[in-house]
């Protein structure tokens, strides 16, 4: 598992996929959301500052000190309700109107089965974004990251999402990757360096990409 630095760093460095994905959505005031998977917090705040006093997140973690933590941030933007549970696990008291993950799959047992029980707990029209790496397109310099695969169940499960969403009859309407890159010594480098003990100097660092699927749940 990452530490917690590792985590602030890795939430920096792949910050603009997550502003893109929101923007691409058009989430709106009064939405109701679940953050699958809150980690870090990230996620969980973007998603509060949209939707606002009039809307909710559900902060769902199966470690309750890490979703106390987001949802004691987020807090301050939304209504939160903290839930510790497994992602394959997850029950709402209410559908909602997107749920979203990221690096998450990528840990999980099933991803299949966790993407299944995201689409559940979501209203008939409603969204589901998902962000996971393709971890062995990761570089420094022309080499491959090969110390991050070792530590992940599904290290290349951000190219294998959208046949799963498909899988699953959900629609996909958008799907894009986004890199970081950086030289010397930046927010990739350092976030590399936290996770591998690997020590960049002047190569160029390409971070894994992280592919994110924006799908809609069928209206029955």
């Amino acid at each position: 598992m990452a530490n917690r630095v590792a985590i602030e760093l890795r939430d920096d460095v792949y910050r603009r996929p997550l502003e893109t994905a929101t923007e691409r959505l058009e989430i709106a005031a009064g939405w109701k959301c679940v953050d699958v998977g809150a980690g870090g917090g990230d996620v969980s705040v973007a998603l509060g500052k949209i939707v606002g006093s009039t809307g909710r997140v559900f902060a769902v973690d199966i470690d309750p000190k890490r979703r106390d933590q987001v949802a004691e941030i987020a807090a301050r933007e939304t209504q939160v309700i903290a839930l510790t549970q497994a992602a394959e696990e997850m029950m709402l008291p209410e559908k909602v109107d997107l749920a979203f993950c990221r690096f998450l799959l990528l840990q999980v047992v099933d991803p299949v089965a966790v993407v299944q029980r995201m689409a559940s707990v979501v209203k008939g029209g409603g969204w589901i974004v998902i962000q996971e790496a393709v971890t062995s397109a990761g570089r420094i310099g022309e080499s491959a990251i090969s110390a991050l695969n070792g530590t992940m169940k599904h290290p290349d499960i951000g190219i294998i999402v959208p046949r799963i969403v498909r899988q699953l009859r959900l629609e996909i309407t958008d799907c894009w990757a986004e890199a970081p890159v950086g030289l010397g010594d930046t927010p990739e480098s350092r976030y590399l360096e936290a996770m591998t003990d690997i020590l960049i100097t002047d190569e160029p660092v390409m971070l894994p990409p992280l592919v994110t699927t924006i799908a809609r749940v069928p209206k029955y």
